[in-house]
């Protein structure tokens, strides 16, 4: 064989090598791609999937960083993969920073009822006993008898033989009043109701007129007084006039009345659970003195 020879034939081999392998190639890319779909699972191809957009993912936020560089923002930060286009989340209601002397408490969150309760029911944990309070005999309504020790009143239906000119006396509606009056601090008192079916108690102005049957010296039907009634199976609070009905599971045996005179707060409780059955807000004008009236059989101040 000569040297052309071996050439030639080496290149006419080459020829026929390119004619039959080429047309396979796309045969070959195809069985692959098949093969490919086969082994990896659906959820194995998402995660493919997302592994080859990660890059991009990491890109954007330099994308970001250089457009706040350059003072705008980029498109990939105005249309972005997340839902409404930007990645980042605007916090509403979160003010600018301030100093402390300027900022304010919102009145509404501070003056909630949850608040006043939580208040309440500290306050009632810490009580161990009730105030030592008295019941004035001058004030005393000649439908109701007052014991000895000046704790118990018993309602009676005809009235007594009292001094009925005594300016202090209630002349009319079963009232009566304690002894003495406060315009500061924290005051708790309870009171034995079980026996009754009809009461009041509560807090008074001693500036309550004391004759007449008006509803200027009915106890809750006046600006002058606040209290916790019952009449019947019905309890209420009242004060000018306004009645709000009180729901109970069951009657309590004591009522306590707690009253924080600067906070302007007066609060009715069981004392047996420290349950608060009502509380109301109010700002005092003047010394309170604590008020009762009973319409059936009697009710007495315990310790």
């Amino acid at each position: 064989m000569t040297r052309a020879w071996c050439v030639q034939k080496k290149r006419s081999s080459r020829g026929q090598g390119q004619s039959t392998e080429m047309p396979t190639c796309p045969l070959v890319f195809a069985s692959h791609a098949a093969l490919h779909q086969k082994h990896w699972t659906p959820g194995c191809a998402m995660a493919l999937q997302r592994h080859r957009q990660m890059p991009w993912h990491l890109l954007t936020g330099d994308l970001q960083l250089l457009s706040k560089q350059h003072g705008a923002p980029s498109e990939m930060e105005q249309a972005g993969p997340w839902p409404g286009g930007r990645r980042t989340e605007v916090a509403e209601g979160i003010l600018e920073p301030q100093e402390s002397a300027k900022l304010n408490f919102n009145q509404q969150c501070v003056q909630s009822p949850l608040l006043h309760r939580l208040w309440a029911s500290a306050v009632l944990s810490c009580i161990t006993g009730s105030q030592e309070i008295h019941i004035d005999e001058k004030t005393v309504s000649p439908h109701l008898s007052l014991s000895e020790d000046k704790k118990t009143l018993t309602f009676s239906p005809k009235k007594a033989k009292l001094d009925l000119d005594c300016p202090d006396r209630f002349d009319h509606w079963p009232n009566a009043l304690a002894t003495a009056a406060f315009q500061t601090g924290l005051h708790a008192w309870k009171i034995s109701v079980e026996k009754s079916c009809a009461y009041k108690l509560g807090v008074c102005y001693g500036s309550l007129p004391r004759k007449g049957s008006g509803n200027e010296v009915r106890l809750g039907f006046n600006a002058a007084s606040w209290v916790f009634s019952r009449y019947d199976k019905e309890f209420r609070f009242l004060h000018a006039g306004q009645p709000q009905p009180v729901e109970l599971i069951k009657s309590p045996a004591e009522i306590g009345v707690l009253v924080d005179f600067a906070g302007g707060e007066v609060l009715f409780y069981d004392p047996d659970s420290c349950a608060i059955l009502f509380s109301h807000r109010e700002t005092f004008a003047a010394p309170l003195y604590p008020v009762f009236a009973v319409a059936h059989h009697s009710i007495s101040l315990v310790q």
